[in-house]
């Protein structure tokens, strides 16, 4: 690991880190960084998640006053994402490589789309009983199975899942998808440690970008109006879906 490279994670960590409190997308900034500096697709995709990991205690602190109150629903989403991401984690490492890679670009583009048009889209607005909702719960489970998988922008996914099923602001419910993501990430994470080629010499400077940029992020959202958030959220999950499909499908 030269200084160059550990520079280079730091930045793409702040970076991923901020991207990833504000806008959903982590991994658009770090995993591309993740390969250029020569790293192989899976060893880059569960060394990113290694990492984000450390994202989640940054965007606790940064997001205090959003999660106040929470905490209820952080432990009951979070578990459902933690199962999730617990069996995301098993398909990454025993299914072929590049199965789910031509269903992710329309999955993060379809998911941008309905975080652009939430507000107007009725059949998506929360309801009474929303959040105890088995359909809503099997979807959150769904985004967390991908999330454990692969992950870039599941971050958008589970917005889009969490602005249909809570009556809250946008800022709100983006720092409980910040918390409980982490936990479909933490599990994954886990059995990645025992199973996966993680390269443990990229991830402690990763991870200390993604614990500033996670701290950073949440602090930077609360200055935007939830309109703007909303379109950096959709414009930065449709750049990341267009480019994972010019990939998968080329």
């Amino acid at each position: 690991m030269t200084i160059d490279q550990t520079l280079a994670l730091l930045g793409a960590g702040i970076g991923g880190g901020i991207a990833g409190t504000m806008a959903s997308v982590a991994s658009v900034v770090s995993y591309p960084a993740l390969l250029a500096l020569g790293l192989p697709p899976l060893a880059a995709n569960v060394t990113n998640t290694m990492a984000l990991v450390f994202c989640v205690p940054g965007a606790m602190l940064g997001s205090r006053p959003e999660l106040s109150g929470q905490r209820a629903r952080v432990l009951r989403f979070g578990a459902v994402m933690a199962a999730g991401g617990a069996l995301g984690a098993c398909a990454l490492l025993l299914a072929p490589p590049g199965a789910f890679a031509l269903v992710v670009p329309v999955l993060i583009g379809v998911a941008a789309v309905v975080v652009l048009l939430q507000p107007r889209l009725r059949a998506l607005s929360p309801r009474p009983g929303a959040e105890q909702s088995l359909a809503r719960l099997t979807v959150m489970f769904t985004v967390a199975v991908y999330i454990g998988y692969f992950g870039a922008a599941g971050g958008v996914l589970l917005l889009a899942a969490l602005a249909a099923t809570l009556s809250e602001s946008l800022i709100r419910i983006n720092a409980i998808k910040n918390v409980v993501a982490g936990a479909a990430n933490l599990v994954a994470a886990l059995l990645f440690t025992l199973y996966a080629p993680v390269d443990w010499a990229f991830v402690p400077p990763l991870a200390a970008g993604f614990l500033l940029g996670g701290y950073a992020g949440p602090r930077l959202a609360r200055h935007l109006p939830a309109a703007a958030l909303r379109v950096v959220v959709a414009l930065a999950g449709l750049v990341l879906a267009v480019k994972l499909g010019a990939s998968a499908y080329r």
